[in-house]
């Protein structure tokens, strides 16, 4: 049928986005998008309306398909909050693992380049941060941690998280990374700990 999409547009997006997390915002011209998508400069300006609404595309499904994942480890946290915490360390260390996907985080690495990025761009790669805050946050509210002490411990996982991320891309490797993770469970275990005197 005429002007029908013959293609899949969610595995453009995926090849979009790879694209993107590999080279970042900047150095990803429209010529590497219609090489790494297979669709030319037309159709990804007809289906998805240019640079920046693509890239705000692929940092949503970038978001729910991490998020999602996240969230499912989180889940037992009001029974077990120690294992879900490292269930949610394990989904980034699967991730950062992954030889389909590059180094890094494709949040982290916007979040680095808000200053040069529009303000959608910036202002969603920041409600991508406050959403990982926010579901550390609750989880650890349903351990019972003092709202104090469970935002304080979420705003600090949220970072632990992140720097993993980059370091992953710089080269450190699994033993350096769960050296990072274990010094924030030990923390996270001792306030469980003096909790549930």
């Amino acid at each position: 049928m005429a002007g029908k999409k013959q293609f899949d547009v969610g595995v453009v997006l995926d090849a979009a986005m790879v694209q993107f997390w590999r080279a970042g915002y900047a150095d990803t011209s429209l010529d590497d998008l219609s090489r790494s998508t297979g669709l030319n400069r037309s159709s990804l300006y007809s289906t998805f309306g240019g640079k920046d609404a693509l890239y705000l595309r692929c940092l949503d499904r970038y978001a729910a398909r991490y998020g999602d994942r996240y969230d499912q480890a989180l889940s037992s946290a009001s029974w077990e909050p120690l294992r879900a915490v490292q269930a949610f360390f394990e989904v980034t260390l699967e991730r950062v693992a992954d030889p389909d996907v590059p180094d890094g985080c494709l949040i982290a690495q916007t979040a680095m380049a808000t200053p040069v990025l529009s303000p959608a761009i910036a202002a969603r790669a920041i409600e991508a941060l406050g959403s990982q805050h926010a579901r550390l946050r609750t989880a650890l509210n349903t351990a019972r941690l003092a709202e104090d002490d469970a935002d304080g411990f979420a705003t600090h996982l949220t970072a632990v998280n992140q720097s993993l991320a980059v370091m992953s891309r710089t080269g450190a490797g699994r033993e350096q990374l769960l050296a990072v993770i274990d010094i924030s469970m030990s923390a996270l275990s001792h306030a469980l700990h003096a909790r549930s005197q």
